[in-house]
């Protein structure tokens, strides 16, 4: 699957999947299940300031620089969207996005709805997901089984979630994730979807392949 799905990308200009949801409902675990499952789909590496977690490796969970140099690439230009969340600033590179969908290489991005609102303004072109947890109960089940933050943190979180739901309806797509594997199903049927559209297809290897005069 992963050799087809590889091949098929080489034929179309990759695409940008931006995928929301509050803290803890699983969106950055459903992005690396998709990419691990399915060829020709990379998940965005974000640049942050925040400390990285217990077993984060840099490049790879994201690059942690600090907050001048990261200020400095906001002055520069170089996010495509950027944003403070809990005294961390997150931001994607333009760069790193635009290469890799030149290349036929599909890009999934797991970013906050204030990150989204702004690519939503700048009309990029990408397809929009956004992650519901089954309930509020169950979505504090899960941020406090994860043992990173304080009760006080998650109760701002859980502030915060309710704030980021009510923008649900800003996406073209809403998953629920009350079952991973059903999750990981839903989201890889999107990606399917979009790959697909007759607007992605290389309309020169169309013409090369199947329209040309014979005989």
């Amino acid at each position: 699957m992963k050799a087809e799905n590889a091949y098929r990308s080489n034929k179309r200009r990759g695409s940008l999947f931006v995928v929301s949801a509050p803290s803890g409902a699983g969106k950055t675990s459903l992005c690396r299940m998709l990419c691990n499952k399915t060829g020709g789909i990379k998940h965005s590496v974000s640049y942050t300031t925040r400390e990285p977690r217990n077993g984060e490796i840099n490049d790879i969970d994201y690059t942690f620089i600090d907050k001048k140099e990261f200020l400095q690439m906001v002055r520069e230009g170089e996010f495509i969207e950027w944003a403070e969340v809990y005294g961390n600033y997150y931001g994607t590179s333009a760069r790193r996005i635009e290469e890799a969908i030149s290349a036929g290489i599909d890009i999934i991005m797991d970013i906050d709805t204030q990150g989204a609102k702004q690519l939503m303004e700048k009309k990029a072109d990408a397809t929009y997901i956004f992650i519901l947890p089954p309930s509020l109960e169950e979505l504090r089940n899960r941020l406090v089984c994860r043992n990173t933050d304080s009760g006080e943190v998650i109760s701002k979180r859980l502030q915060r979630a309710v704030k980021e739901i009510r923008d649900y309806n800003l996406y073209k797509y809403v998953i629920i994730n009350d079952s991973i594997e059903y999750a990981l199903d839903d989201l890889s049927a999107v990606v399917r979807s979009e790959r697909c559209r007759m607007e992605k297809i290389d309309e020169i290897w169309i013409k090369e392949t199947f329209l040309k005069e014979v005989g």
